[in-house]
C-alpha cells in the first residue's frame, strides 16, 4: 500500500480511536464517584458527554484556525480549548437536564455541588489526557515519517539498481554483437565456402537473440541454453575441426529465471579466449544442475587455459550478478588439467 494511502487510512481512523480512549478514561475516572452519586447512569452519561466534547474540541482545534499567532503554540491552543470545554459542557448538561419550571441548578445545593465537582474533575483530568494524546500523536507521526522515508529510500535504491542493470546490459549487448560479427568477418575474409551458410545461420540467430539483449530482467535458463546452442553451432561452422561441445541441463531448471546472456557470456568467453587461441582447438562442456537451493551453471573448456586472459565480459557479468543477487551469487574460475578453464556461476533459485 502506498505511503499516502497508509497515512490517509490512519488519519481517518484517528478521531474514533481518540473518542474511544477518552470515553474509557472518563468512565474509569468516574468509578469512585458511583458510591456517592444519586444515579450511576446519570454520572456515566455526563462522563461520556464530557469525553465526547473534549475529543471534538481537541480534533477541531488541531486544524482550526489554520494559522495562529506566533506566540501561540498549537498544542497549548488545544490543551486550553479542552480545559475550557469541560465547564462549558458541564454547564450545558445541567441546564439541559433541568426540568421546565424547576429552579436553576445553582439554587439546589446538591446539584450545585455536583456541578462544581464535575467541573473541577474534568478541568483537572482532561488537559492531562490531551497532553498525553499530543505526545502519542507526535510519536506516531515520527514513526510514520520514518516509515515513509524508509520506503522512499528503498524505492530510490531499487530505481538506482534498475538503472545500473540497464547500463550493464547496454555494455553487454554491443560487446557480444561485435565479437560475434568479428568471428564471421574473419571467416568471410579467408574466403571460406562456409561463409554464406554461416551468414544465414547468424541472421537467424540474431533475429532470435537481439530482442533479448536489452531485457535487463533476464529470461529463463531454457532460453539461455537455446541461445548457447545456436551460438556454438555458429562457432562450429566457423571452425568445424577445432570445436566440439556438449550441453547438459536439469529439465526441472528450464524455467528458472537468470540474468540475460549469463551462460552466453561464459561460452563466448571460452570460445574467444580458450578455443580460438589454441591450434588444436578444444571442447566446451556446458552443464546446469541444482545444488541445494541454488542453481549452478558450469562452462568447461579445454582451450589454452587461464593465461590467455578472460576479457571484459566476465568482469561485467560479475558486476551484474552482484547488482541483482548481492553476495548470494558467485562467479568462480578454475584451471583445468592439463589445460583449460572451468567457469562456474551459482545463484539462488527463484530470487
Amino acid at each position: 500500500m502506498p505511503t499516502d494511502a497508509i497515512r490517509s487510512t490512519r488519519l481517518a481512523a484517528l478521531p474514533w480511536r481518540r473518542l474511544r480512549t477518552a470515553v474509557v478514561c472518563a468512565l474509569v475516572v468516574s468509578l469512585p464517584l458511583t458510591t456517592v452519586w444519586d444515579s450511576v447512569w446519570s454520572l456515566w452519561f455526563c462522563a461520556v458527554l464530557l469525553a465526547g466534547a473534549g475529543t471534538l474540541v481537541f480534533s477541531l482545534l488541531e486544524h482550526w484556525p489554520r494559522r495562529l499567532p506566533r506566540w501561540v503554540a498549537r498544542w497549548a491552543w488545544q490543551v486550553a480549548g479542552v480545559a475550557l470545554a469541560m465547564p462549558l459542557t458541564t454547564l450545558a448538561i445541567y441546564h439541559w437536564n433541568t426540568a421546565a419550571g424547576a429552579p436553576p441548578f445553582w439554587l439546589d445545593a446538591e446539584r450545585r455541588s455536583g456541578f462544581f465537582f464535575l467541573c473541577f474533575l474534568g478541568t483537572l483530568v482532561a488537559p492531562w489526557l490531551a497532553l498525553a494524546a499530543l505526545v502519542r500523536q507526535k510519536d506516531a507521526l515520527a514513526r510514520t515519517q520514518a516509515l515513509a522515508f524508509e520506503l522512499e529510500r528503498s524505492e530510490l535504491a531499487r530505481q538506482a539498481l534498475d538503472a545500473r542493470l540497464h547500463l550493464m546490459q547496454a555494455q553487454v549487448a554491443p560487446h557480444f554483437l561485435f565479437n560475434t560479427l568479428a568471428n564471421v568477418q574473419a571467416l568471410v575474409d579467408t574466403g571460406s565456402p562456409h561463409a554464406p551458410a554461416l551468414l544465414r545461420s547468424l541472421t537467424a540467430y540474431l533475429r532470435a537473440a537481439v530482442p533479448r539483449l536489452h531485457d535487463a530482467a533476464g529470461g529463463t535458463l531454457g532460453l539461455e541454453l537455446e541461445l548457447v546452442r545456436a551460438y556454438l553451432e555458429l562457432m562450429r561452422m566457423r571452425m568445424p575441426d577445432r570445436l566440439a561441445f556438449t550441453l547438459q541441463a536439469d529439465a526441472a531448471l528450464q524455467d528458472v529465471s537468470c540474468p540475460a546472456l549469463t551462460l552466453l557470456t561464459l561460452v563466448e568467453n571460452a570460445v574467444r579466449h580458450g578455443i580460438d587461441p589454441s591450434e588444436e582447438g578444444g571442447t566446451i562442456d556446458v552443464s546446469v544442475h541444482r545444488r541445494g537451493a541454488n542453481c549452478v551453471a558450469t562452462v568447461r573448456d579445454t582451450g589454452v587455459g587461464m593465461g590467455a586472459g578472460s576479457g571484459t565480459g566476465l568482469a561485467t557479468l560479475r558486476e551484474r550478478l552482484a547488482l541483482q543477487f548481492g553476495d548470494r551469487a558467485q562467479l568462480r574460475l578454475y584451471a583445468v588439467t592439463p589445460h583449460g578453464v572451468c567457469a562456474e556461476i551459482e545463484f539462488p533459485v527463484g530470487a
